[in-house]
């Protein structure tokens, strides 16, 4: 039954639904006018810095309209009121009307755009990279449009914090440049048009970009954050579908400069070219197996970042034979520069590291490789907000070729704690995997355990935290799981401390603690808990902290020992009866890397401390990454 209105009645309805649905004249974001012009756009690219360079003309045909302030709260909840849940949800920041808007992706900026566009009838969108220079700069080749500093006025809190300090973000409180724009340096990072890439080397005209890519450029730095990356020139990018406290956009009027595909669907990150696809044929190691340790970080030549700290080691095999390995590298764990890196070892050698990993400008603690069962390759990555290595995100990339290509990266979480990735992916018998991430910062936050039963492409977290930090974790033949880790240790029978071990027998939502029969491991230190392929559980650990411990060694059937050492259970970790010295007696005087650095290697020493990766290819040759050494061992040479 349809209802029927008058005239007078369907006139006033229609006036309220046009109010309605019609942005409020007050509301609109205030435009300024950008002329059209040419500028020389980027820096020198010292150090850090390398894709600012290089220095090119560009030329802007058409003049824009760009936004005086950043999209504020109540601007951008006139499209989407449920955002005002989000304000304040992140440190407290940004929870008035008149604050830059935070907590929105790359697709909410460009729907906020598209909805705009269709209530007002002109056409919104985000400005391009090269537009948001040259809109910056307003004339100026100083470091910022102020100057070669900003100043006291226009900073907000100006360093990197691991819990954000909460600032006043609202708009337009400090000096605009010449063309009326505030807020260009800091406040918040604001999303642009383009994918990342590398600038060209010479004159270009209404730039728009590559066409496809992995992340989206954001552009002017923000609160939180060291004044560096506030210049002008500054690029720093994020994946699409990022959303925290850090990022928020601006907007411009007037058409693209060009034309570009958005569609990145099939863009694939190339790592290495060469790689084979053929399947090998492995062959079973005969006798004992210990191999002369070699270095897997390769210093590369070729112009890849490069940083003194070299750490933090994943690896895994590939159908093809190779092994591929994964770490970061930087000159500051809390570093924005950090990268990851990979080589590959085949025909006996890794090869120089090649950039594998990174999203610009953001702290990339944490990676996981996994061979998954039909051969495919899982990458899980923390991925920051800013620098420091609490507040990452987990993202994951696949793939189907040995490691030579990667598929887009995936932001699979929002940003915070329990999301510093650990090596050691575990596929259990049901085919779910697990994940395990440090549950916070600090020595003694635990372990948190995330799982996927969709082959990695979603993820939940059990909720439940285990003990220690850096944690190994095993499916146990009855179902249940056994972890160890790093700090929490528990006070034995004999008064002494141990490392804990934890069992969970509801798939992580809960953990049993107790002490077991090792000594606990320290800073600098991580250790490997997985099963063989032959059945029994192997545990690589260390003896003791060679700066912290007050006992020394560990006793080796009569004879101490020190540093590395292998242990098996058959018995599901009840009890660990092969204990031996990661060693073959031989005196070596070895470079560990990372937090290790020298050591004398004999019968009785081994490494004293490292970040411990493992993998046992089919050929039952057991792989253990140190945080810059490769051992070769098998179960053989374990057991003899």
């Amino acid at each position: 039954m349809f209802c029927k209105f008058n005239k007078g009645f369907l006139s006033i309805f229609l006036i309220v639904s046009l109010l309605q649905n019609t942005v409020q004249a007050q509301d609109l974001p205030q435009l300024v006018e950008i002329p059209a012009g040419s500028f020389w756009m980027g820096s020198n690219g010292w150090g850090y810095d390398y894709d600012e360079a290089p220095v090119h003309r560009v030329t802007l045909t058409e003049s824009f309209r760009m936004s005086a302030t950043e999209i504020t709260n109540a601007q951008y909840e006139q499209f989407r009121p449920e955002h005002r849940a989000l304000r304040g949800s992140e440190f407290g920041l940004s929870t008035g009307d008149d604050e830059a808007v935070v907590c929105v992706s790359w697709e909410d900026a460009t729907a906020y755009c598209r909805w705009l566009s269709e209530k007002t009838g002109r056409h919104f969108r985000l400005p391009t990279e090269a537009e948001w220079e040259y809109a910056c700069r307003a004339g100026t080749y100083t470091l910022f449009y102020t100057g070669d500093g900003l100043g006291g006025p226009m900073w907000r809190n100006q360093q990197t914090e691991r819990n954000l300090k909460k600032v006043d973000l609202t708009v337009g409180q400090t000096p605009a440049n010449a063309f009326g724009l505030y807020d260009m340096h800091g406040n918040v990072e604001e999303w642009c048009q383009d994918w990342y890439g590398t600038y060209p080397a010479g004159p270009v005209t209404d730039p728009l970009g590559p066409a496809l890519g992995e992340y989206r450029i954001t552009r002017g730095g923000s609160h939180n954050t060291p004044e560096t990356y506030l210049r002008s020139a500054s690029r720093s990018a994020a994946i699409p579908a990022d959303a925290h406290s850090q990022i928020g956009f601006r907007i411009v009027e007037g058409p693209a400069p060009g034309v570009r595909a958005i569609n990145a669907a099939s863009f694939r990150s190339v790592f290495q070219t060469g790689v084979s696809r053929k399947r090998a044929r492995w062959k079973a190691a005969q006798g004992p197996v210990f191999k002369e340790p070699i270095p897997f970080v390769i210093k590369p030549e070729d112009g890849t970042p490069f940083y003194r700290h070299n750490h933090q080691p994943a690896v895994t095999w590939c159908d093809n034979g190779d092994l591929l390995a994964v770490w970061f590298s930087c000159d500051a764990e809390s570093g924005r520069e950090m990268v990851v890196l990979g080589s590959r070892f085949h025909n006996g050698a890794w090869s120089p590291a090649r950039l594998f990993f990174k999203v610009p400008d953001r702290n990339m603690t944490g990676s996981a490789l996994c061979r998954l069962p039909d051969g495919k390759l899982l990458h899980v990555n923390g991925v920051g907000n800013s620098g420091d290595w609490q507040n990452l995100a987990l993202a994951v990339r696949f793939s189907d070729d040995n490691g030579a290509t990667w598929s887009v990266p995936q932001q699979v979480t929002m940003h915070g704690k329990r999301h510093q990735v650990i090596a050691g992916t575990v596929v259990l018998a049901d085919g779910t995997i697990a994940q395990c991430c440090d549950a916070g910062p600090e020595g003694h936050d635990g372990t948190a355990v995330w799982l996927s039963q969709d082959g990695g492409r979603t993820w939940e977290d059990t909720g439940g935290t285990l003990a220690g930090i850096h944690a190994g974790l095993v499916e146990r033949k009855d179902g249940s799981w056994l972890a160890l880790g790093r700090g929490n240790s528990v006070t034995g029978p004999d008064g002494k401390p141990y490392m804990p071990m934890s069992v969970s027998t509801d798939r992580g939502k809960t953990w049993t603690v107790t002490a077991s029969e090792f000594p606990p491991i320290d800073g600098g230190q991580r250790l490997v808990l997985r099963r063989l392929d032959e059945g029994p559980l192997l545990l690589v650990s260390f003896t003791d902290h060679p700066q912290r411990s007050a006992e020394k060694g560990m006793d080796f059937g009569g004879t101490k020992g020190y540093g590395i050492y292998v242990a098996l259970s058959y018995d599901e970790g009840q009890t660990w009866p092969v204990r031996k010295l990661l060693t073959d007696g031989q005196y070596r005087f070895l470079d560990g890397g990372a937090w290790t650095g020298f050591f004398e290697m004999d019968a009785t020493h081994a490494e004293p401390r490292g970040y411990l990766a493992a993998t046992q290819t089919p050929d039952g040759i057991i792989h253990i990454l140190s945080s810059r050494l490769h051992y070769r061992i098998n179960l053989e040479w374990i057991t003899q």
